[in-house]
C-alpha cells in the first residue's frame, strides 16, 4: 500500500499511527514533495468510485483561497484534476492506495472496514 501524506498534517500523523499499530506495511509519500500527477489522479479517482470533490482539501487555506467551493461546480472533471495535480495542498489527505483501493481521509470505521477484506 502506499501513503499519501503531509508529515505535519496531524490527521494524517494520527493515520499513520493507527497504521503502524495495525502492523501494516505501506510505502510513505510526502504529498507536498511530490504532488500527485494528473494521471495517477485521475486513475485514483476511477478506481475510488468516490465524487471528485472527495479529492479537494475543503478545509485548506489553498481551497478557501481559490474560492474553489463557487468554481468547482463550474469545471470539468478534466480542469478538476489538472488543478489537484497543481499543488499537493490542494488534495484529501491522508491518501491509502491499495491494489483495488483508494481510501481519501482518515475516517477510522472506513479503513478499519476496507482493510479488513484485504
Amino acid at each position: 500500500m502506499q501513503f499519501i501524506c503531509y508529515s505535519r498534517c496531524t490527521t494524517c500523523q494520527k493515520a499513520r499511527k493507527w497504521l503502524e499499530e495495525k502492523g501494516l506495511s505501506f510505502e510513505v509519500r510526502d504529498i507536498k514533495g511530490e504532488n500527485p500527477t494528473f494521471e495517477e489522479l485521475q486513475k485514483w479517482y476511477e478506481l475510488s468510485g468516490l465524487p471528485l470533490k472527495r479529492f479537494f482539501n475543503t478545509s485548506g487555506q489553498q481551497y478557501k483561497s481559490l474560492n474553489l467551493k463557487d468554481k468547482l461546480p463550474m469545471m470539468t472533471e478534466e480542469e478538476q484534476l489538472k488543478l489537484l495535480a497543481t499543488d499537493g495542498m490542494l488534495v484529501k489527505r491522508p491518501l491509502l492506495l491499495g491494489q483495488d483501493f483508494v481510501l481519501t481521509g482518515f475516517k477510522e470505521s472506513e479503513w478499519e472496514e476496507r482493510l479488513n477484506k484485504e
